[in-house]
């Protein structure tokens, strides 16, 4: 998909996931914000995947290792065609089945049931181990948060990627430097990540997670085969594409008031208009 296709989707992909917030009056909109581009590139640029075949085992696989951030995956999900928009309306609904954290029963298109920081890359890595064992060509790709990387588990996940030269693993984390605690850097600093990383016997690629272009080229630099598995640091911003949400700690998960949301999807439907009228 063009570089101008893919903007317009992630701009809709926001709308749709601020009215979920809007309408569950619950859910986590500034992380799914900030990682919204990165998981819209995958879906509708990088990963081999059928949404008529959701199951296809030689398909690709995603994920969201910050599970919270369904705002983000439930309506790129909804525009690839794995089910209809209107389910959307369903998020957070007791009579429904769209879980505020990932889930997989009752969701098409996703992957692994999530929540808990430091699973989602856990599973991860035994995907794709199990493709490495089973002679695939599938890749395995995730998102983290930076927050999430102060889970222990995550850095045993990140050793044993390394020991089983699982090239086939690529992690995106969402630099966005806030939690909800506040920034990274005050609850529990994990900078510089690239030399972690590397340290773990990663490749690390650095990208703007906002720019296509850069996605693009991180995403495709990360199919290079070298023998290790690969990390994309994005940087990022919480709450992206709202004024008054982004760079804001006290947005990781809150709904909007009727004011809000009314500001809000003003601003969100201008950029819609705007990349439809390039």
């Amino acid at each position: 998909m063009e570089v101008s296709q893919l903007a317009l989707t992630a701009a809709k992909a926001r709308v749709l996931g601020l009215d979920m917030v809007y309408k569950a009056n619950s859910g986590h909109i500034g992380g799914s914000f900030s990682a919204m581009d990165a998981i819209t590139t995958l879906y509708f640029h990088v990963m081999n995947i059928d949404p008529a075949n959701p199951a296809d085992p030689e398909r690709d696989r995603f994920v969201l290792s910050k599970g919270h951030c369904t705002p983000a995956l439930y309506p790129v999900l909804a525009l690839r065609g794995f089910f209809p928009v209107d389910d959307l309306n369903m998020f957070r609904s007791i009579d429904g089945h769209m879980s505020g954290h990932a889930e997989m029963r009752h969701v098409k298109g996703v992957d692994m049931s999530t929540g808990s920081l430091g699973q989602g890359i856990s599973t991860a890595v035994g995907m794709a181990l199990a493709g490495k064992l089973d002679g695939k060509s599938y890749r395995v790709y995730t998102v983290l948060g930076d927050g999430e990387l102060g889970e222990g588990q995550v850095w045993e996940a990140a050793m044993a990627a390394a020991k089983f030269k699982l090239s086939n693993l690529c992690a995106f984390v969402d630099v966005n430097g806030l939690q909800i605690d506040g920034r990274t850097a005050d609850v529990m600093p994990t900078e510089p990540l690239d030399k972690k990383f590397e340290a773990f016997g990663w490749r690390v690629i650095k990208a703007d997670g906002h720019d296509f272009n850069s996605l693009i080229a991180a995403y495709e630099e990360a199919k290079q085969d070298d023998g290790r598995p690969v990390v994309i640091l994005g940087k990022t911003t919480k709450g992206k594409g709202v004024s008054f949400m982004e760079d804001n700690a006290g947005w990781h998960g809150k709904a909007p008031n009727a004011e809000q949301y009314e500001q809000a999807r003003a601003e969100l439907a201008a950029k819609v208009a705007e990349v439809e009228g390039k």
